[in-house]
């Protein structure tokens, strides 16, 4: 499985938050199988906002960082969910797709507490990608517990020189933190 990296700058930021946002569109595409509603409508949310938040950063990679290296996968973070389908499918997505938006959520926080903002739009990006999918988080883990019984889902990876910020507040595992 992938992992993450240090982001200290706006290009480390951009160059890694397109790959990762690509793992995810591969990921919720599987969910046009699901037989529950709310996994297909949560698919083709992640698939639409997440394919239009991958032009922009292209675009900017583009406009602002033309000869720096282009965006590469460090590895995916996502399984092959190919081969899964009914309860199986929707469970798996859930459980990794927590962990994979965590780790988008924390590289946001990373960038905005510690990175190089050279640009206001991409700071503001940050912010929405981290709100954004911390409310996605909230929902799959509502799932995971109504469907599946599972409290508590374990999601925070450990990622050097994050420290937690008050937009965290209330994200299990954080240290100073409440549970949500």
């Amino acid at each position: 499985m992938g992992q993450m990296r240090p982001v200290s700058s706006e290009y480390d930021y951009l160059s890694q938050m397109v790959p990762h946002h690509e793992d995810a569109i591969i990921a919720a595409r599987q969910l046009q199988r699901s037989n529950r509603p709310e996994m297909r409508q949560l698919g083709e949310s992640i698939v639409t906002t997440q394919t239009t938040e991958v032009g922009r950063m292209k675009g900017w990679l583009e406009r602002w960082y033309r000869q720096s290296p282009a965006p590469s996968p460090s590895g995916t973070t996502m399984p092959d969910l190919s081969g899964l389908s009914g309860d199986q499918l929707d469970r798996t997505f859930l459980q990794y797709m927590i962990r994979h938006h965590m780790m988008a959520i924390m590289m946001s926080q990373q960038f905005l507490i510690h990175g190089e903002v050279r640009h206001a739009e991409v700071a503001a990006f940050a912010r929405e990608v981290r709100d954004d999918q911390w409310a996605e988080v909230r929902t799959m883990r509502q799932y995971l517990a109504r469907w599946f019984g599972e409290q508590n889902t374990p999601c925070i990876p450990h990622m050097p020189g994050m420290t937690p910020g008050p937009h965290m507040s209330g994200m299990p595992g954080m240290p100073g933190t409440t549970p949500g």
